[in-house]
């Protein structure tokens, strides 16, 4: 063996043992070291032992030469293989496509209805030409800002444009009734829980590889049933009370869960309140349509001496619902992993919930029946002893334990029942500026300019329908149900939202439907005249609200006192 042979020889094994611990520069610095200790011919005797080419090794004898500091990375500032995102720009377009099609493209995109994982994305890249992977998918997406993200409950629906100042009224109702000692509570039905060995959201510390054993499947167990746990926190006290039922959430469940509140814990902590304050949500057992609800709190009312008022919070707002955050959100937090195999489970980890703030819980189970189904008449209505509040009165009304006196004295006589009362009610109490918004000056002049027209547009439509002209004389025959004043009145107080159209035609003597073609007749002409009707705030349901509204009216108050003051001084005189 010649001598260049025996020294490729050993290059080749010291090459095969160290190169491969070295990085692409690293070996490039070594063999090129080499091949200027060799000298003359030492380019190819390098290149052949380490396997590579003469280029590699003369540009690794130049970077020696060249004296450059260290580089700090491998491969210079341009090198390497290019990312997909640079050979292909096309690419990111592409794939903004996928994930944002409402925005960026295509609706009916592949992907539209499907998840949008890094896989499934590089898939369909792929067979639009753009070869990617998964991980490179990822990458882009982060660089263009997103990220895996959940849905976010934030959206709550139409917001009512009385929103802000329900809840200001709200608050003033409250500190009204805790500055005079009354109490304060929060209502509410936490979720239906299912009873049985079922999954309960959330961790608990057990054995490792030793999880609580539950059923695979949700099926209600018809012998344990349902827990409906009604709950009443008291804002003041810190204290919750929890009535968990075991048949319907009703209206009457609702209110007997108050009662037991009212005689276990709120007759002893306000022994000397005549008042209770309720804030409750706008729909459900406890909702401000539900009719059953009103009528079991005026039977509530009149049982303990207590005048009720409830707030509802506005439509849409339930998670505002301060019992959600001081009372429920804890016990959900305190019974989290735990099976409620059994109603005793339930009522017993209810009622061990505490907070470091002081909450304290008291439970009860109830298994009353609470049928469902019930009926409740406009006459038992209308009988209620209910005064709404002048600021949306569908949301804000008191329960009295009687009649209001003032309601009583105004719309009563010595042989008319309370029930009668709406018939006192005259044409030009209904003409009110509280009610129609706008002075009675304006509304004559309003009645005034819309009646001519008014009258042309009503011998127009009877024209149409007789198919020719008059044969009598005008004002012969059958008379219209409503005067011309009488039907633009009643247009005004319906587009003011006051009442609805029954009640408008128990006050007016005739039926809905006249009132509904009134409304028809009168409404483009108040647009085409350019009149705009604001919208009250107020809430009128029975001609006794009406009544009570109007006793209530400060303006009529302060002319009243004017009268008062005038006969007095005539009487010095």
């Amino acid at each position: 063996m010649s001598r260049l042979e025996k020294q490729r020889a050993v290059l080749a094994a010291k090459f095969g043992v160290i190169l491969p611990h070295l990085d692409e520069r690293q070996r490039r610095l070594l063999i090129g070291a080499e091949a200027q200790s060799l000298g003359h011919g030492g380019i190819r005797v390098v290149a052949r032992a380490a396997g590579v080419r003469e280029a590699t090794v003369s540009a690794g004898m130049r970077e020696l030469d060249s004296g450059e500091a260290r580089l700090g990375r491998v491969r210079r500032p341009g090198g390497g293989r290019k990312r997909v995102a640079d050979l292909n720009p096309a690419v990111r377009k592409a794939l903004l496509t996928l994930v944002e099609p409402d925005v960026r493209g295509d609706p009916m995109s592949p992907l539209r209805w499907t998840t949008k994982s890094t896989r499934k994305l590089a898939e369909q890249l792929t067979r639009q030409g753009h070869r990617i992977s998964a991980d490179t998918v990822g990458d882009l997406l982060r660089e263009e800002g997103f990220s895996l993200q959940s849905n976010a409950k934030t959206l709550e629906g139409k917001q009512h444009p009385d929103r802000d100042a329900q809840f200001h009224y709200l608050n003033e109702q409250a500190r009204n009734h805790q500055d005079g000692g009354a109490p304060v509570i929060s209502v509410d039905t936490k979720k239906k829980e299912l009873v049985g060995p079922f999954k309960n959201n959330g961790r608990e510390w057990e054995p490792r590889g030793e999880p609580v054993r539950v059923d695979t499947h949700d099926f209600p167990d018809r012998e344990l049933g349902r827990a409906v746990p009604y709950g009443i926190y008291d804002v003041a006290a810190n204290t919750g009370w929890v009535n968990v039922g075991t048949d319907h959430d009703t209206a009457a469940f609702a209110v007997e869960s108050i009662r037991r509140w009212w005689n276990g814990a709120g007759r002893a902590a306000y022994p000397t309140a005549r008042r209770l304050l309720i804030t409750a949500d706008a729909g459900g057992s406890n909702g401000y349509r539900t009719r059953t609800w009103k009528t079991e709190l005026a039977r509530f009312a009149a049982e303990v001496g207590l005048a009720i008022t409830v707030c509802h919070l506005p439509p849409g707002t339930s998670k505002w619902n301060r019992i959600e955050h001081r009372l429920f959100s804890h016990i959900t937090m305190n019974w989290r992993g735990r099976p409620l195999t059994s109603h005793e489970v339930i009522v017993e980890s209810i009622a061990a919930t505490t907070t470091k703030s002081g909450l304290t819980v008291h439970a009860e189970l109830d298994t009353n029946p609470y049928p469902t189904g019930i009926q409740v008449s406009d006459d038992e209505i209308a009988a209620l002893p209910i005064t709404r509040h002048r600021f949306h009165g569908d949301w804000n009304y008191t329960l009295h334990p009687q009649h209001p006196l003032d309601a009583t004295a105004i719309n009563s006589t010595s042989d008319q029942a309370p029930a009668n009362r709406p018939h006192r009610l005259t044409r030009r109490s209904l003409q009110d500026p509280e009610l129609t918004g706008m002075s009675r000056q304006q509304l004559s002049e309003l009645i005034d300019a819309l009646t001519p027209a008014l009258e042309v547009q009503r011998e127009r439509v009877l024209r149409t329908r007789r198919g020719h002209e008059r044969l009598v004389a005008p004002g012969t025959g059958a008379k219209a149900k409503l005067t011309p004043a009488d039907r633009i009145l009643t247009t005004v107080l319906h587009l003011r939202k006051l009442a609805t159209m029954d009640l408008l035609g128990q006050l007016f003597g005739v039926t809905a439907m006249t009132i509904s073609r009134a409304k028809q007749e009168v409404r483009p002409l108040l647009e085409a005249h350019g009149h705009h009707i604001n919208t009250s705030t107020a809430r009128l349901r029975t001609p006794a609200d009406v009544a009570t509204f109007l006793a209530s009216n400060p303006t009529q108050t302060k002319v009243n006192r004017r009268v008062k003051d005038l006969h007095a001084l005539r009487h010095r005189v």
